[in-house]
């Protein structure tokens, strides 16, 4: 056995994302894990602090860092591709099921235990916290492309803004409402 866990996630870095669109930035599976698990923790602070929720912040955020390590063995399956028919979607969460497995393979048995839940599919409010999160990346990817002048994510703005409304949050209202806009300002302008 190798024990090869971690030498594999932090493969994450050669791992590209948004690979069917031109990117002005290239955008890694490693960046995208650190940012989702931040806007995660945001966003449950958010629902504790404002909206009276009582979620494990540091729990969801920790959860948030892994929940795309499968993809050190699948790739960054586009959205399009993922979604593409029903029956594509089963047989990639059969992949990503498979891909899971082999990665806590990889990890001294008496590891696994505490690394088997930070690598399973979230459920109940977490995972909507952490999906949220996920889309928000997307968003402020889109956004940051668009202040580029990267003109090919403007529908995919468009429809990851209209699909995180449809969430139904108010943590992610709050959060497009009262933190979003900074993500089209200069440095210059957030720091007046």
């Amino acid at each position: 056995m190798a024990n090869s866990f971690f030498a594999l996630l932090f493969r994450q870095k050669y791992i590209k994302r948004w690979s069917l669109m031109r990117n002005s930035e290239e955008e890694t599976l490693s960046r995208h894990s650190m940012e989702c698990a931040v806007l995660t923790h945001a966003l449950a602070v958010v629902g504790n602090r404002i909206y009276g929720r009582s979620y494990d912040a540091a729990a969801l955020a920790l959860r948030a860092l892994y929940h795309d390590a499968a993809e050190v063995f699948t790739g960054d399956l586009p959205t399009p591709t993922k979604y593409f028919s029903p029956q594509m979607r089963r047989s990639y969460a059969d992949i990503e099921k498979s891909a899971v497995c082999s990665l806590l393979s990889q990890l001294p048995e008496e590891l696994r235990g505490d690394f088997e839940p930070l690598l399973a599919d979230a459920d109940g409010d977490g995972a909507k916290i952490i999906k949220a999160a996920d889309k928000l990346c997307a968003l402020i990817k889109c956004a940051d492309e668009l202040k580029s002048g990267n003109a090919e994510f403007r529908r995919a703005y468009d429809t990851t803004e209209a699909s995180l409304l449809a969430m139904d949050m108010d943590e992610v209202r709050y959060f497009m409402r009262e933190l979003m806009p900074s993500f089209s300002l200069s440095l210059d302008d957030m720091n007046e």
